[in-house]
């Protein structure tokens, strides 16, 4: 898979995304290298059953014009390859430019940032033309952008993906969940003083709800609820599913749960991916 797109518009957090799928991911590739690295992994081991590469507009642009037409090539090479497009509006990238002041790579050319932009749009033109996918990730948070990747990645798979998120109900439901349950039901050890400051990932609030017996019934029935119904979702072509748990503030009881879950599922029913909204934010 090649990841590609504007800088600023979040392909290291795609790169991020799709390793946690189980790619291997080398980023900042240059783009002559391509059929070289093809070769390579042709013959290799499986390690590289699934590569995933960034590009971008740091390679010269004769190298990037002849991305497509080895893209054309490389299908009768044994090698299937997806392309995946990051992009998002001139407005979104300079904010994020300037909140995290870095440089724009085409800057140093001498451009200012809203020039380097439409420069590297040019550039990358007939990327965009080629891909599979294309993200706007204009209006997205780095979480968001992280479930929209595993979706387009998982659309062409046989396999199912499994997103446990933990989640705060003050905040708002996550808009994209499939299944909800409530944690608020079981104690709280937000009203505990010396357990206040701390997660569902640390051992003393893992070890005061291991004592409650509530929580275990909890646990029981919704493992049992999910590994009844995720086979049937699999039958039915869905590849990925999103589990939220909510509680009151999202740190707790949730966090712990989402972790005690994804143990009991194992990866039986496919691939388990852990998202902490509240701790992560």
């Amino acid at each position: 898979m090649l990841v590609t797109g504007l800088s600023g518009g979040g392909k290291s957090t795609a790169l991020r995304a799709i390793e946690d799928l189980g790619f291997y991911c080398v980023d900042n590739l240059p783009a002559a290298l391509l059929p070289e690295f093809a070769e390579q992994i042709k013959h290799g081991t499986a390690i590289y059953a699934r590569v995933a590469l960034g590009i971008d507009a740091r390679s010269p642009e004769q190298d990037l014009r002849e991305i497509p037409a080895w893209l054309d090539g490389l299908s009768g090479s044994g090698i299937d390859c997806r392309m995946l497009f990051l992009n998002a509006e001139s407005k979104a990238i300079i904010k994020r430019f300037s909140e995290t002041r870095r440089r724009h790579p085409l800057t140093s050319q001498g451009r200012a940032l809203p020039q380097a932009i439409e420069q590297e749009t040019n550039l990358l033109a007939v990327l965009r033309q080629k891909a599979d996918w294309v993200i706007d990730t204009s209006d997205t948070n780095i979480h968001q952008l992280r479930r929209q990747v595993w979706k387009c990645i998982d659309a062409e798979s046989d396999s199912m993906t499994i997103v446990l998120e933990s989640f705060a109900f003050k905040r708002g439901v996550p808009q994209d969940v499939d299944l909800i349950f409530d944690a608020r039901v079981l104690p709280n050890p937000h009203w505990v003083d010396s357990l206040r400051n701390l997660s569902g990932l640390d051992e003393p609030v893992r070890k005061w709800l291991d004592e409650d017996a509530s929580v275990d019934r909890l646990i029981t029935d919704v493992l049992a609820f999910l590994k009844t119904w995720l086979p049937e979702f699999r039958r039915s072509q869905r590849t990925y599913l999103t589990v939220g748990i909510g509680c009151t503030g999202g740190r707790h009881r949730s966090v712990y749960l989402v972790d005690r879950l994804a143990r009991g599922l194992g990866n039986d029913f496919g691939a388990v991916l852990i998202h902490h909204r509240e701790l992560q934010a």
